[in-house]
Formats: structure tokens, C-alpha cells, sequence
């Protein structure tokens, strides 16, 4: 893997930084899968016999390390094909763009009451634990984005590429989707600037306050 320099790191401290992290990514992403298993399942019921049934889980497109796309997994929040029928409406669409790649809270009519729960207790984001497992993404990083949000970093954006998107992040840690461009390319740039496992378990514990009080969550 191929590791860049940082502000005041040596090749070798970022070496062992991201052995760490990979480490320890492996093994909470583990541990986090088996002991959310109940929620899981839990989830799985619900959206296989519930009013909306369909698949469990939602796949979307992200930008990840050095601009290679993977697809996210998500427990599924919103009607089938909700993706295309954003898209065929130009105006939610450009509301979606403006509104820093996601509308307003409580006006997606995409978003299903089940779905609307997950998203606000963040459970819909359980999933993701599987694409730190298969190395798409770290359990701390900025948030990957979809490739229209590129154009936001600039001439910065092989900076932000430069590492792993992350389930979790200092953006999230700060307000999530209450901040919004160009407020959130400073955040997430400033992470990668200064990313240590210091900072890593500050931002980790942060997210943790975060979710329990639902902070720019829907």
C-alpha cells in the first residue's frame, strides 16, 4: 500500500500508524459485527416483512482510496430505486445538489418511516463495517463522498484521496450534516493533515456522543 508523507511524520511513523490502524480496524469492525448482531437481525425482519419489503441492504457508488469507487452498503432507508427517481425529477434533484448532496430533513420523499428511524439513531450505517472489514474504507477517515462532490475540493482533492474514507469522521464528529460546504472540505482536509491514533480515538469517541444525540442525523 502506498503511503504518503504527512505534515511531521516520518515514512516510517505513518507506516506504523496505518499497520495500526488496519489492525485495529479489523478487529473493532469484528467485534462490532457480532455484538450488533441482534439489530441486524432485528433490521433484516423488519425489511423483509414489514410494509416496505425488499432488500436489506442499499449500495451506492463513493469515491474511495486514490479515487478508486466502491460501493457503500447500507441498510436500505429508502424505496427501491430511490437513486433513479431522484435523478428523473430535476427539481428535487438540483434541491439535492444545493442542499450539499442530500435534502433536507424531513422533505425526501424517498425516505421510508422505518428508514427515517435508522437514519436518525444511524443504525442504517451498520453495514459499512463490512467494507472496513474488506479494506474499502477505515473505521475513522472522512466521510466518501459521490463523485459530483469532487468538484468541492478543488485542486485539493488528491489530498482528500490520499487515505481512506472512514464510517466514521472528524465531520461527523463536528455536526455531520448540519455543516456543509465549503465548511466541510476544511474539516476533512484538516484531518488529513493531522490523522494520528491519538486523534483517531478522540474523533472515535466523539462520533459515539454524536450518534446518542442524533447531531445533524437524518
Amino acid at each position: 500500500m502506498e503511503i504518503s508523507k504527512k505534515k511531521g511524520k516520518s515514512k516510517r511513523e505513518m507506516m506504523v500508524y496505518s499497520a495500526s490502524k488496519r489492525a485495529l480496524d479489523i478487529v473493532l469492525s469484528l467485534c462490532a459485527l457480532v455484538g450488533l448482531s441482534p439489530i441486524i437481525l432485528a433490521v433484516f425482519l423488519i425489511d423483509c416483512f414489514g410494509e416496505n419489503k425488499g432488500p436489506v441492504f442499499y449500495k451506492q457508488v463513493r469515491i474511495g482510496y486514490h479515487g478508486t469507487p466502491f460501493k457503500i452498503i447500507k441498510f436500505r432507508s429508502m424505496i427501491i430505486d430511490a437513486d433513479k427517481r431522484l435523478r428523473a425529477n430535476p427539481t428535487l434533484y438540483a434541491e439535492y445538489k444545493k442542499n450539499n448532496y442530500k435534502l433536507p430533513e424531513g422533505k425526501d420523499p424517498r425516505v421510508t418511516k422505518f428508514g427515517g428511524f435508522l437514519r436518525k439513531t444511524s443504525l442504517d450505517e451498520i453495514p459499512q463495517f463490512i467494507n472496513v472489514l474488506k479494506g474499502e474504507m477505515s473505521l475513522i477517515g472522512p466521510r466518501p463522498i459521490v463523485s459530483e462532490e469532487l468538484s468541492e475540493y478543488g485542486n485539493r482533492q488528491t489530498e482528500l484521496l490520499s487515505v481512506k474514507p472512514g464510517a466514521m469522521g472528524y465531520w461527523q464528529a463536528t455536526g455531520r450534516s448540519n455543516i456543509g460546504y465549503p465548511e466541510r472540505c476544511e474539516i476533512e482536509l484538516y484531518y488529513v493533515e493531522h490523522q494520528s491514533i491519538l486523534f483517531d480515538i478522540q474523533i472515535f469517541f466523539k462520533n459515539i456522543i454524536s450518534i446518542f444525540k442524533s447531531d445533524g442525523a437524518f
